[in-house]
């Protein structure tokens, strides 16, 4: 079965076909973290999306390449860096770190490689990307000591984005790392060392300086996956300048007539309660935030991926607890396929619509549609268990099912949710004891102080169960 993505190169759907010479092996880039600070739900949102598209194509037996950057030397980072008078490696370090343990948290697979801007070998190799640009005329120093790339000598600049060259004033030039779409110009590969960035440079054939933003993926991506990059994805917000950039001194720099990147995929902006994301208006969230009201990474990431990467996603605290529970429900149903499979010696298979849920995704990740099949099967197979009617290797053929479907969904539970607080687990312990000396009251009354807990306990035949209460 086909794999279709919608490629913003193309703005149309497309079946996603490795390379002749690759097998079944697709490389993909996606843009990391820029640790000027910690990561927020609006980069995660881009993040867990890229982790459904890599979930997903390994179910349907590609191999996967995966590179992520960390952009460690940019202009955010420099400024962060000398405010807090630090060196530019002590200030990125803890946001390095919160970004991995984010990512863990969120249940992100790891990246093949992770390579940082500052480190010798990836400034080594933008050196030579910058010098092989200059050499072919796409590239030229200014009177600032900077080098630039000469948008006048690439045609295609501007396909991706669908950006309009006309009016562009020749010589115009833009030294800062991101700018407007309006402000097309020549944008900087090298910029020259200043007195304010202090000690801050890596010595060039220019002079001392450091890389621009664009040009560090270009080098990492090409110099780690090769000329050409089978998907690279990213947020809609990198479309223009930086993949626009990055398209440019590829293929100038590259051999031949080989694309940079033969998928772009995009995910859309995230809103917070109807509103932009932003500091000032007290929506402005990162994940640790989240975390700290009592939110857990899985009901994060489940709210995160359960809208369509090219919708805008508003992200609410109704939309948080409205994941909390359909995990309750997902758990609740799995651990009765588990007890109703636990004598089972084969496994059914499901009924066909089932796989309706792994053909939705290959329908350019049609989450939505993937979710309505897996609570289809959740309802329907309550049903088949309430009538007693579903059968042991019926059973065990959905929990089979489901664990396919997890692989990608990435869902399970945290490990820190089957451990009981200990006052929970005294009460329990007193009510196995009341039960079991028939103390028929008393165990009603720890039943209805756990309840007051937020604890619900369940009388099975292998003995009482406890779970948070999520309604």
């Amino acid at each position: 079965m086909a794999v279709y993505i919608t490629n913003t190169l193309t703005r149309s759907l497309e079946p996603i076909i490795p390379r002749a010479d690759q097998g079944n092996t697709l490389s993909l880039y996606t843009c990391g973290p820029t640790v000027y600070s910690y990561a927020h739900i609006g980069n995660f949102r881009a993040y867990v999306f890229e982790d459904l598209l890599q979930r997903h194509l390994q179910v349907r037996g590609f191999t996967i390449r995966r590179v992520m950057n960390l952009t460690d030397v940019d202009d955010k980072t420099i400024r962060g860096a000398i405010a807090a008078g630090l060196s530019l490696a002590e200030y990125t370090r803890p946001f390095k770190e919160a970004f991995f343990a984010d990512a863990e948290t969120l249940r992100l697979l790891k990246a093949d490689a992770y390579p940082e801007a500052t480190d010798d070998a990836q400034i080594a190799r933008m050196i030579a990307m910058i010098s092989t640009l200059m050499e072919r005329g796409h590239a030229y120093q200014a009177e600032d000591g900077s080098v630039y790339f000469r948008i006048a000598s690439f045609p295609n600049y501007g396909k991706l984005a669908r950006v309009d060259l006309e009016g562009q004033r020749p010589g115009q030039r833009v030294a800062s790392d991101e700018y407007e779409k309006e402000a097309v110009a020549d944008f900087a590969l090298w910029k020259a060392w200043v007195p304010e960035e202090g000690a801050v440079g890596w010595e060039s054939p220019w002079g001392k300086g450091r890389p621009g933003w664009h040009i560090e993926c270009s080098a990492m991506a090409t110099g780690l996956l090769g000329e050409t990059i089978d998907i690279h994805c990213g947020g809609v917000d990198n479309i223009f300048p930086h993949h626009e950039a990055e398209i440019a001194q590829c293929e100038c720099a590259g051999h031949g007539e080989a694309p940079f990147v033969r998928y772009w995929m995009h995910c859309a902006h995230l809103m917070v309660e109807g509103s932009k994301m932003a500091k000032s208006q007290g929506n402005f969230f990162t994940l640790r935030d989240l975390l700290a009201q009592g939110w857990t990474g899985r009901e994060i990431r489940y709210a995160l991926l359960s809208v369509h990467y090219r919708a805008s996603l508003n992200f609410t605290m109704e939309g948080l607890g409205a994941a909390r529970t359909a995990l309750a429900r997902l758990d609740a149903w799995y651990e009765r396929l588990l007890e109703a499979a636990s004598a089972a010696d084969v496994s059914d298979t499901p009924d066909a619509a089932t796989e309706g849920f792994f053909t939705a995704l290959d329908e350019d990740l049609n989450i939505s549609g993937a979710l309505a099949v897996l609570f289809e099967t959740v309802r329907e197979s309550n049903r088949a268990l309430d009538q007693g009617v579903l059968t042991e290797p019926q059973a065990k053929g959905l929990v089979d099912w489901y664990q396919r479907v997890n692989s990608v969904l990435g869902l399970e539970p945290d490990q820190a949710d089957d451990v009981l607080p200990a006052e929970i687990l005294q009460l329990l312990d007193d009510r196995t004891a009341a039960r079991n000396a028939k103390e028929w009251t008393k165990s009603d009354e720890l039943r209805d102080e756990l309840a007051a807990r937020g604890w619900l306990v369940k009388d099975t035949k292998d003995g009482q169960k406890a779970c948070r209460n999520t309604a």
